[in-house]
């Protein structure tokens, strides 16, 4: 499996899902019936889908066509104008609006049944007792296991309307009748904030996974637990973030610039220019932060790192961002799909717009970052491509470029120890997932003299599960799979995939971040200032 075949997927869906929204709170400065008048173009689309539909040889889903030709007047527009089909909108509203409706489990199909991986922490669910390691059987009645129920079909019987109730019928390993448990199907989080703590006594650190509605309350919900701890700094982990609302980036930003600083400015195809300032109301002005970001930090990422960049407030470190400076509106279509097009670019307060050229087509659009990876720049920052034409210079003095992303104040290089093609493999295919859930089954109560910090600090993977786990890759897929050279960062996985599924949110981070290189380089540059 090349390098280059394994990320595509996920580039592509950082390069579609990295999106500034504005969503529905502007309006439109034209008049419905000048925005949508009759012209010739129009009526020649209305005209040919009628032909097909009444005259064609042949039955045709003319919804399918409707959808095809969307698709491909957007793409030929810019990369992050997108269409949502109707099928998709429920997923996506739910995604960027940070809550759906339902119990309250997170949860894997083990041996064709609905296995509670752990409930979310205050849900319907972990409120009546429904425990990691519990097998769902039915839900009001009617059976839940089986080979023919796919998870949508599943999920269907879990989710539905606030308040209803489901009545669950549970198998608990121990026990010698099925469990039933009514459960109150209310607001369940997606949350955005992976995990908040302290890194050291005066230093925390906050992971945010992108930028939804409730992101803002989130980060100031922690942030007020870790001034509980004297926080004093704070490390903002944007890693990966590949954006979300722009007022929720704006509001985030405020919380460190002072008032009456400039975040960004925005310009539509009119001309028009709208700037964002900071208030009255940030709560952390006078502190340092540290902001890590990647090759995969995007939009409203790029957003926050460029406003405090460019107002000479903390530090930026990592690698260079993803370069994505437009701006989408989601519009309704009308038939329950809409499309995200953009409608304005925006520019750090220097005048700085990061968006990368989109001239040459998608695909060299989406390809950037393999030629950003051959080219060595993950590696080397003198590999980095930058045009002196688009130099622009801070209040302080310091230089910062245009055209492409974030450039950070320090550059850290990427971690191929941790972040290697066998181990990512492992980790999205779900095997250390699994694996680590199936060994718990045998022995929950192992672990439950560990606290959590106890857990995090102290405990220590053996070799014995290391080959425990070599040998359960060999029973579930015939892909020659060896980690002999990446046999400590393999332990590190483990560990913190059982951390996640033994405690709340954030100790997978903990564990992680116990090795990561740029927190590492942050600890380091704490310690000098």
């Amino acid at each position: 499996m090349t390098f280059k075949k394994k990320y595509l997927p996920l580039i592509l869906g950082v390069g579609i899902a990295a999106g500034i929204f504005i969503g529905g709170k502007l309006n439109f400065s034209d008049k419905p019936d000048r925005l949508f008048s009759s012209n010739s173009k129009k009526e020649k689309l209305n005209r040919l889908i009628d032909y097909i539909d009444y005259e064609y040889v042949d039955d045709v889903n003319t919804d399918s066509i409707v959808d095809i030709t969307v698709n491909g007047i957007l793409e030929n527009l810019d990369p992050h104008s997108v269409y949502i089909p109707k099928a998709d909108m429920q997923r996506v509203t739910e995604n960027m609006k940070g809550d759906f409706v339902g119990i309250g489990i997170s949860f894997y199909t083990y041996n064709d049944t609905i296995t509670v991986i752990r409930t979310i922490e205050g849900s319907p669910s972990d409120k009546v007792g429904i425990q990691g390691g519990d097998r769902i059987i039915t839900a009001d009645g009617d059976s839940i296991f089986g080979k023919d129920l796919s998870n949508s079909d599943i999920i269907k019987k879990l989710k539905g309307p606030i308040d209803t109730k489901v009545k669950l019928e549970v198998y608990r390993k121990g026990e010698p009748k099925l469990l039933k448990f009514t459960v109150k199907r209310d607001h369940i989080p997606i949350r955005s904030v992976d995990a908040a703590y302290m890194l050291t006594e005066t230093l925390g650190y906050i992971k945010i996974n992108r930028f939804a509605e409730s992101t803002y309350k989130e980060f100031k919900d922690e942030l007020r637990n870790l001034k509980k701890l004297d926080v004093q700094d704070l490390v903002l982990d944007l890693r990966g973030n590949p954006g979300g609302f722009l007022t929720i980036a704006e509001q985030i930003v405020d919380e460190f610039l002072e008032d009456d600083k400039l975040i960004l400015f925005t310009k539509n195809k009119r001309g028009s220019i709208q700037k964002s300032y900071a208030t009255k109301k940030g709560d952390f002005e006078n502190s340092k932060v540290y902001v890590l970001i990647d090759e995969n930090s995007a939009s409203a990422s790029e957003i926050v790192a460029g406003a405090l960049q460019d107002n000479d407030k903390g530090t930026i470190v990592g690698r260079r961002s993803y370069g994505k400076g437009l701006v989408q509106r989601e519009m309704n279509l009308g038939d329950g799909s809409a499309v995200r097009l953009t409608v304005s670019r925006y520019y750090t307060p220097t005048g700085r717009s990061i968006q990368r050229s989109y001239d040459t087509g998608n695909k060299d659009y989406y390809d950037d970052y393999f030629e950003r990876l051959s080219s060595g720049e993950f590696l080397d920052p003198e590999k980095m491509e930058v045009a002196d034409s688009l130099k622009f210079t801070t209040p302080k003095g310091k230089v910062v470029y245009g055209g492409g992303g974030i450039i950070p104040d320090v550059f850290v290089p990427l971690d191929l120890s941790m972040q290697n093609e066998t181990l990512t493999f492992l980790q999205r295919r779900g095997f250390v997932s699994n694996f680590v859930f199936e060994e718990l089954e045998k022995n929950r109560h192992a672990y439950d003299d560990f606290s959590r910090k106890d857990f995090i600090d102290n405990f220590i993977v053996s070799d014995d599960f290391v080959l425990a786990f070599q040998d359960y890759l060999n029973s579930k897929t015939s892909a020659n799979i060896t980690f002999v050279a990446y046999n400590d960062e393999v332990k590190q996985y483990i560990k913190a995939t059982l951390a996640a599924q033994l405690y709340t949110k954030g100790a997978f981070e903990e564990v992680i971040n116990k090795s990561d290189v740029m927190i590492e380089e942050v600890l380091k540059l704490d310690a000098k200032l």
